[in-house]
Parts: C-alpha cells; sequence; structure tokens
C-alpha cells in the first residue's frame, strides 16, 4: 500500500514502463484507479501508452479513474484525446473521471479548448479523490 502526503493511500501499484522511462504510475483500489503521468510532455510518446492502459482497465471494470498531471507542464492534441478517452469510457461505465495537478499552460489549453465544461477538474489528488468518494457514496 502506498500513502502520500495528503494520505491517500492505494494498493496494487504498478509502474508501466516503455523503455527505460517510466511514463507513467497506475494505482488502484476498489473505489478508483489513478495514473500519475510522470513525464513532462503529454504527447504524441506518451498519449498511445495511456490510451491502451485506459482501454485495458475499462475492460477489466474499471470506472472511476484520476488522472494527476502535476508533472506534465505540456499537454498537444493526443495529450487532450487520452483525456477524453478516459472521460467517455468512465461515462460509459456510469462512473466518474477526474483530471488533477493541472499546471498552468495545460490548464490554458483545456480552458481554450473548453474541456473544463465538460470535465471534472480539481487542485490536487486529494480533492479529487473526495468527488470521486462522494459520488460513489450517492449510488
Amino acid at each position: 500500500m502506498y500513502c502520500d502526503t495528503a494520505n491517500v493511500c492505494l494498493t496494487n501499484i504498478k509502474s508501466v514502463p516503455k523503455m527505460d522511462e517510466r511514463q507513467f504510475v497506475l494505482s488502484e483500489n476498489e473505489k478508483y484507479s489513478v495514473i500519475n503521468v510522470t513525464v513532462e510532455k503529454l504527447d504524441t510518446h506518451v498519449a498511445p501508452v495511456i490510451k491502451s492502459q485506459l482501454i485495458e482497465m475499462a475492460s477489466k471494470g474499471v470506472s472511476n479513474i484520476i488522472i494527476d498531471l502535476k508533472q506534465s507542464r505540456y499537454c498537444d492534441s493526443s495529450g487532450l484525446s487520452a483525456i477524453l478517452v478516459a472521460n467517455r469510457l468512465c461515462k460509459n461505465a456510469g462512473g466518474t473521471f477526474v483530471l488533477t495537478g493541472l499546471q498552468s499552460a495545460v490548464e490554458r489549453l483545456i480552458s481554450i479548448s473548453q474541456l473544463d465544461t465538460v470535465l471534472n477538474i480539481t487542485d490536487n489528488l486529494e480533492q479529487a479523490v473526495a468527488l470521486i468518494e462522494a459520488k460513489t457514496g450517492e449510488n
């Protein structure tokens, strides 16, 4: 089990490497899964790997997903596409998708593309977890 500084605890943590670079860390628990993107750029090199992971998670019944971008300072259209795939998969499964930890450039891109009106966005992982727990408590 892993507990971060906000005491958000996760189990079944696994790193998903590509070549020698760890592009994201996947953490899972009973209610939700977290994809913590560990690279500075969410772009054409990273987004396809994340999309594949999202599809695999959906096939296993994961319906609540948090993508944490606190370490990513850049996002291109393929990164936005991965974010939208996560949102659609969660919505189709009756779950919740939350995007968190947006750096200023990524936040501007999300705002310019008006995705901030469609997506659940929080400032940090603790808020994202609270949002999912509140929504899963409703069911």
